[in-house]
């Protein structure tokens, strides 16, 4: 089999995953009644709070209120689509979608999170919170990978020695401690007791876009203001995702590291007296490289998604936010919209990986 057969099947595949994906999903918040149950909630507070403004006003009789109250009220059914079948308002939205076509955000709590005000499109809400989240989790992310990626191989090469209790101690008390927890002891510290840091995280909004703007616009000396004032909001989050990242990802790749440590070749290559580097780089480095680019390309597509908890902690307007802030207020375009981009996105990881395995292994093809 041609190695562009075998990724062209692969793509397939995939693209069948990620239809599949979005489709479930608007069969869960739709079939399931969860998107019109929460509808029905908001319709019966908003229609509450207009009866109760209505009763407020003067030389007002109850057969007026109630009939305003009605035709408010019907208004909303109509404007939810409360009116209609589930599949004829999340079906089409399946299917605009996929082709790029995002539906209108309905909730107001939806578009705060982007900084926006209705009407406006899932697509602007999503691409408004996803540099956020790329700011403060996947830049952290990246941070620990980086660093993992130099000391797994030095505590890889000396197991048993302090570097490597120390790593393996480390890890273990990360991998227990929540991001979310450190997050709020780290708020506590250099927010309140030091004030080196922000207690609201949400101007990070105005930061970025003013970054952006002078980006865009060629203002060297706006943009450095720019990034000193999103480096302003963002440090503290990073650092603290670090933190809690960094042990795993050491351990995850020390581990993968050793397996191949431990194969007869390295031992012949050590027992022929070949210098250390030499070993670690062409025996050991070489051989774990496939496994290594898979955990690093799918944790950083995972990060995109951001995380829910620690967002909240610290106030972060990012995806985790919105994601959040969409499921809780039933808004089924901006919750389809998010699977599609971030299922689109581990799709998009996978085939490149396909096709590097593909490259470089032809035992794959088989």
């Amino acid at each position: 089999m041609t190695v562009g057969l075998v990724i062209a099947r692969r793509a397939i595949f995939l693209v069948l995953a990620l239809v599949i994906a979005v489709f479930l999903t608007a069969f869960i918040i739709g079939a399931t009644g969860y998107v019109d149950k929460v509808a029905r909630a908001i319709v019966n507070e908003e229609v509450r709070a207009y009866r109760q403004a209505l009763s407020k006003m003067p030389n007002v009789s109850q057969s007026y209120i109630e009939e305003r109250v009605r035709e408010y009220q019907q208004m909303l059914i109509e404007t939810y689509g409360l009116d209609k079948p589930w599949y004829y308002k999340v079906l089409p939205l399946v299917y605009a979608t996929l082709v790029f076509k995002f539906g209108d955000v309905q909730q107001v709590g939806v578009a705060d999170v982007a900084g926006m005000q209705l009407p406006v499109k899932a697509s602007d809400v999503i691409l408004a919170c996803l540099p956020r989240t790329i700011v403060m989790i996947t830049v952290a992310e990246l941070i620990a990978i980086l660093i993992a990626l130099v000391i797994a191989p030095y505590v890889a090469f000396r197991i048993g020695s302090l570097a490597d209790r120390f790593t393996i101690i480390y890890a273990a008390l990360t991998n227990a401690i929540p991001v979310w927890w450190l997050a709020l002891i780290m708020i506590f510290i250099f927010s309140y007791r030091l004030g080196v840091a922000p207690q609201q995280f949400r101007g990070v909004i105005r930061a970025l876009s003013d970054m952006s703007v002078a980006l865009l616009s060629g203002d060297v000396k706006g943009f450095i203001i720019g990034f000193a004032n999103v480096l302003n909001y963002s440090w503290l989050p990073i650092i603290t995702i670090v933190i809690v990242l960094l042990g795993p990802w050491i351990y995850n790749m020390r581990a993968m590291l050793l397996r191949v440590s431990r194969e007869d070749f390295v031992t012949a290559a050590v027992a022929r007296g070949l210098p250390q580097r030499v070993v670690l780089r062409r025996y050991i480095l070489r051989p774990a490289l496939p496994p290594v680019i898979t955990s690093v390309l799918l944790g950083l597509a995972g990060t995109l998604g951001g995380y829910i908890i620690t967002e909240s902690v610290f106030n972060w307007p990012g995806m985790g936010t919105l994601y959040y802030e969409a499921i809780t207020s039933g808004d089924p375009a901006t919750i389809i919209g998010l699977t599609y981009v971030l299922t689109l996105v581990y799709v998009v990881a996978r085939l490149i990986l396909e096709i590097l395995y593909v490259a470089l292994d032809p035992r794959v093809r088989l």
